[in-house]
């Protein structure tokens, strides 16, 4: 029997930032990252029926994304032809090794990382107390929190639409000053 039900109605909006997150940062493309999440939604949609609720509902999509992910690498490294590069990979129900361009564990950290992540979270700080004040106070519970679209409005008294130009706006402009202040 399931542990987990599917809904794909709410996929948007709970787990399209989260995806967007964690694709952006493996593949440092907006217009990539876009697509692949969308892919991701399709496949999803596509393959309802092989949910088995053995996992919840996001890592069925994020096992789903991480091969969408992997399919681009081999897909641009076929282009360049270049070489393989191993790659391991967790999930719940299993890891392994595939030979594939390589994508970040989470889990493989180094000294050096957390050392750079505290510079980054630091720098990213710095940033956001450089923001309008609504502006920082969406962002920060949009992205760092990562709070619901509803709760936010609801919390904001604001509509959906406005709260994602507010969250477009800081984004840029957190991008903008962490390409000045950190890289």
């Amino acid at each position: 029997m399931s542990n987990h039900k599917i809904n794909p109605n709410k996929w948007i909006d709970l787990y399209s930032d989260y995806l967007y997150n964690y694709t952006i940062s493996r593949v440092n493309d907006r217009e990539v990252a876009q697509d692949l999440v969308q892919d991701t939604f399709f496949a999803g949609l596509k393959s309802m029926k092989n949910f088995k609720g053995e996992s919840s509902e996001r890592t069925w999509l994020i096992s789903i994304l991480k091969r969408k992910i992997i399919d681009y690498y081999r897909k641009i490294n076929s282009n360049k032809g270049q070489a393989e590069v191993r790659m391991s990979f967790n999930t719940e129900e299993d890891e392994g090794d595939w030979l594939e361009e390589r994508v970040a564990d989470p889990f493989d950290k180094t000294a050096e990382d957390a050392m750079e992540n505290t510079e980054l979270g630091d720098a990213i700080y710095n940033c956001l107390s450089k923001l309008p004040e609504k502006q920082a106070q969406v962002f920060r519970l949009k992205t760092i929190e990562g709070q619901d679209t509803e709760v936010i409005c609801n919390e904001l008294n604001i509509t959906a639409s406005n709260l994602w130009v507010i969250i477009h706006r800081a984004r840029t402009a957190m991008a903008e000053c962490l390409k000045e202040n950190w890289f």
